[in-house]
């Protein structure tokens, strides 16, 4: 099994534009968004709790969660209620936000890094991020 845990520095993105525009967010905060890099760090803090960080020069957000329970996110916009489960090489993350939008965050992990691919369900929009693993020194 691929290691889950680490840090990844961002190299590029897909789609990531109109994924947030059909999500309705506005102009310049979706270009601000899109212009970032973050770092994510993936920490397993029991058999069954994980938190994932993010961390930009604007803001950092930390989700900490059991796999398969609900829990809240906060993003612009509004709270989302979300289950994070563990499928093969992927964490699963599926919320429901702000008018019951469906949205999906699949963290899908190999020995090089880690691609976060979003999706929109009522849009069938997909847009992904790519990050490589740092190498500890």
């Amino acid at each position: 099994m691929v290691e889950f845990e680490g840090t990844y520095l961002h190299e590029h993105s897909e789609n990531l534009d109109e994924y947030f525009k059909a999500l309705g967010v506005p102009y310049i905060p979706r270009k601000i968004i899109c212009a970032t890099n973050p770092t994510i760090e993936i920490s397993k803090i029991s058999d069954n709790k994980w938190s994932i960080t993010s961390k930009t020069m604007i803001k950092t957000s930390v989700s900490t969660f059991a796999l398969g329970e609900e829990y809240e996110e906060h993003m612009q916009g509004g709270a989302l209620k979300c289950v994070t489960t563990m499928e093969n090489n992927d964490l699963v993350s599926q919320c429901i936000g702000p008018g019951n939008t469906e949205m999906t965050r699949i963290y899908s992990f190999t020995d090089d890094g880690l691609i976060i691919t979003y999706i929109l369900k009522e849009a069938e929009i997909k847009a992904k991020r790519h990050f490589k693993r740092q190498q500890i020194a």
